[in-house]
């Protein structure tokens, strides 16, 4: 039975290629996935067999290593986040609440800081503090300008044999790293609506393209994270600087709110984490917790 990974999804159509890398198949899925509730997604390594020469019907999809709702895309290995630092200004709850969603699908995060060269001289230092901390939690930071000739040599290394997707909100560039990495893409992007502050940008499906032995999907990626499926006791860890210490805290399961003997406050206090993540955190917490409780239909 051959074996493929579904590289494209469009119009209830998966176009699989065949474990040799030569071959597409445009499939469907088969009847009974839908009563599992099963729906293949763009990344998913699949058992299909061929009807004709261009048709199949996908058999079996494999266990996936995560699962991403928008884009709908599985078995990610990580995520450039992109963020501009002016225009839209940049916006660390935002990247925090990226950064925590992506923590959380075990995924790793990349950011990239576009419009650098926007920024008025006051604003550089500001800027430059946030980028040592993020770097010194051990994030990866690439700042960037508007057409930064040596972009593509410094993100081609990063893309080299992973699965790889751009998020970021709307008007920060991510089309335009887009097509910096992939010219035959060419993609549409508009000017930042000044009204808004924002930019628009839409696509229609997902798509896995071949970039230096891996690969990056053809989308402007995510707009907006939830914490809808996390627990409580499950946020700390997406704080890389928070995990590295709770173990230090009195209670197993302290939550780094009012508890005595907390770890993490204690490396607030001294400036070993920065104030505003753990606010940052805090009101992430206080998102879930407030949360109403999801009921069962079973």
């Amino acid at each position: 039975m051959p074996k493929g990974q579904i590289r494209k999804a469009l119009s209830g159509f998966y176009y699989v290629l065949d474990e040799d890398g030569k071959r597409y198949t445009q499939c469907r899925g088969r009847g009974v996935f839908r009563n599992r509730q099963i729906t293949p997604l763009v990344g998913d390594y699949v058992d299909y067999k061929a009807d004709n020469d261009l048709e199949g019907t996908i058999l079996h999809v494999y266990e996936r290593k995560n699962e991403l709702v928008r884009p709908p895309i599985t078995n990610v290995d990580q995520a450039i986040l992109v963020f501009s630092a002016k225009q839209p200004d940049f916006h660390p709850l935002l990247l925090d609440r990226f950064l925590t969603a992506i923590e959380s699908h075990s995924i790793k995060p990349i950011i990239c800081l576009t419009k650098m060269d926007l920024l008025k001289e006051s604003e550089k230092e500001k800027i430059q503090h946030y980028i040592e901390d993020y770097e010194k939690i051990g994030y990866e930071v690439i700042p960037t300008f508007i057409g930064d000739p040596a972009l593509k040599e410094r993100l081609m290394p990063v893309l080299e044999g992973k699965i790889s997707v751009l998020a970021g909100q709307s008007g920060v560039g991510k089309s335009t790293l887009l097509n910096t990495i992939l010219p035959s893409l060419e993609l549409k992007t508009d000017d930042i609506s000044k009204a808004l502050n924002r930019g628009k940008h839409t696509t229609r499906h997902v798509e896995l393209i071949a970039v230096n032995n891996g690969l990056l999907a053809d989308t402007p990626g995510f707009s907006s994270f939830d914490f809808e499926t996390m627990e409580r006791e499950e946020l700390s860890a997406c704080f890389p600087e928070f995990a590295a210490r709770s173990n230090a805290c009195k209670f197993r399961e302290c939550l780094h709110m009012n508890e005595p003997k907390c770890a993490i406050k204690a490396a607030v206090e001294a400036n070993e984490i920065p104030e505003y993540r753990y606010k940052h955190y805090l009101k992430f917490l206080e998102e879930i917790m407030s949360r109403k409780p999801r009921y069962s239909n079973d």
